[in-house]
């Protein structure tokens, strides 16, 4: 099979390619979204409840941001094709092991594996479009890789609810299996590339991160199950926070860092990311929490509560574009982004409002509210935070952007887990019984009440940070007056994925695969 180096001259069979790596956009968000139905029936099965419950969730998010940050350069490195192959076939096994778990400890593990293949396939994704693609085509190809994704995401909890109401969970992991079958396979097809020049990978700053970032998160996990001044918390704090201080100093000192933390002092910059994790943190914890409250209080099946996450997801697919127009415009983005935040946290104050028994009708207000406000931004934050730095530091500032995004949910489904848990244990008197609550499996008119209560607490919560970002974001741009310098396909595509790869053709690994500039004196509210 023929391995070249990036040439101007693009790789061959381009349908092949573009299907193969479409169908890997479409099947890993679905698996991501999907299974937060089947969580109820998990936690009844496995015995299962509280944070490890959760980290069926939180360890593939994890893992799959943590690793998104040196996959794009090692697939640059050994072959972009064999990464994803490689992250294929890692997926595939993983999510077989996840199949046959017969205890949670061993489902959380073989999810982290499944995070850390899917973050092979995702990175490489974008790379090899990049190199196969150029002009219009290159253009329209990026454009149905985020349309996809986000379908994969919609579709998801719909799919899967119907996997598990017509057989049970382990089916639907075995449907997924079978479609990273199908991804491996094809993968074997695909021309294989490579960087012409080899970056180097920051290996020492990639484990400091990834190993500092798991120990604070576990600690979370751990402060509301053991307590929080217990040595079972505040040993893996404080490892953590040492590790973290560590990946700090050794980013500050490389010539080659995996993250460039200079980035977070540019406050042109820095408020897109703050943005993007203002928009996934006001999401992330209603599309996993809410679908087993329904099933819990409100005689929802698995199925019924994947249709009813559609009132959410849609409109995050189907609003990017309009976001786009309105920026093209005339309309200042910082503007729209604020708009956005303010919805969400809207949003969550009126998702509050629910109660046992709520049905369709009920969910629908507070879940477009939320769609909508996300969906307005996800397609105008990467042009902009990218058009806001140096052209030699673009890759870098996806990268950032990438981990951002990523990190997002392992972040928030951890806090937001940990609150929800405490404020259950304090209400119900035993963690047994709180963990029992939150999982779905623990179902009485009692136990309803208590997970109303505390599941609106963490929503407020919720909705109080992402009112406090937003005025954070205004601050920041609100002297932003710099030239802005726009991508290849300018704002007219979806942006974000929601999986860390963006439709300017970034893989978020440090680089981007074609970036052409142009300067232009930003809108009046940009100023």
């Amino acid at each position: 099979m023929a391995t070249e180096a990036d040439t101007p001259r693009r790789q061959g069979r381009p349908a092949l390619t573009l299907t193969i790596v479409l169908l890997g956009l479409l099947t890993l968000p679905m698996a991501m979204s999907g299974v937060t139905v089947a969580l109820p029936r998990i936690g009844s099965d496995l015995d299962a409840s509280g944070a490890a419950l959760n980290w069926v969730v939180a360890g593939y998010f994890l893992a799959a941001s943590s690793f998104m940050l040196v996959a794009g350069s090692l697939g640059d490195i050994f072959g972009r094709r064999l990464l994803f192959t490689s992250g294929a076939a890692v997926y595939t096994l993983g999510t077989l092991g996840a199949a046959a778990a017969q205890n949670i400890v061993v489902l959380d593990a073989a999810r982290v594996i499944c995070g850390i293949g899917a973050a092979g396939v995702m990175a490489s994704a974008g790379s090899l479009l990049a190199v196969t693609f150029e002009g219009a085509a290159r253009a329209r190809a990026f454009a149905m890789l985020g349309t996809t994704a986000g379908v994969g995401l919609a579709l998801g909890p719909t799919l899967a609810g119907w996997i598990v109401d017509a057989l049970d969970w382990r089916a639907g992991f075995l449907a997924f299996a079978a479609a990273g079958l199908v991804l491996f396979a094809g993968s074997l097809l695909l021309p294989e590339s490579r960087a012409a020049i080899r970056p180097r990978v920051d290996k020492a700053g990639a484990v400091t991160f990834i190993s500092g970032l798991a120990l604070v998160l576990f600690a979370v996990t751990q402060g509301s199950k053991e307590g929080w001044l217990s040595p079972p918390t505040l040993g893996p704090l404080a490892a953590g926070a040492v590790l973290l201080a560590a990946f700090v100093r050794i980013e500050r000192r490389t010539e080659h860092p995996v993250l460039d933390l200079t980035l977070a002092g540019d406050r042109a910059f820095i408020a897109w990311p703050i943005g993007v994790f203002g928009l996934g943190a006001a999401t992330t914890a209603v599309l996993v929490f809410l679908p087993t409250y329904l099933q819990a209080t409100s005689g929802f099946t698995a199925r019924d509560a994947g249709l009813v996450l559609l009132l959410l997801s849609v409109p995050m697919v189907a609003l990017p574009p309009l976001g786009a127009r309105l920026v093209n415009r005339g309309v200042p983005a910082r503007r729209l982004l604020v708009t956005s935040l303010l919805m969400l946290a809207a949003g969550n104050v009126w998702l509050a409002t629910l109660h046992p028994g709520i049905g369709q009708l009920g969910l629908a207000g507070p879940l477009i509210t939320l769609g909508a406000g996300s969906g307005l931004s996800l397609g105008i934050i990467d042009a902009r935070a990218l058009g806001m730095v140096e052209t030699d530091r673009s890759g870098m500032a996806s990268g950032f952007l990438s981990t951002v995004r990523g990190g997002t949910g392992a972040v928030m489904l951890t806090l937001f887990g940990a609150l929800l848990l405490a404020v259950l244990e304090q209400r119900a008197g035993s963690p047994a019984l709180a963990g029992r609550i939150a999982a779905g499996t623990l179902r009485n008119p009692d136990a309803a009440a208590h997970f109303t209560v505390s599941l609106r607490i963490a929503l407020c919560s919720v909705a109080a940070l992402t009112l406090a970002l937003a005025l954070l974001v205004h601050l920041l741009l609100r002297h932003t007056g710099r030239p802005v310098r726009h991508t290849h396909n300018g704002l007219t595509g979806h942006g974000s994925t929601g999986n860390g790869l963006t439709s300017n053709g970034s893989t978020g690994s440090g680089r981007t695969d074609s970036t052409v500039t142009s300067a232009r004196t930003p809108p009046p509210g940009d100023r």
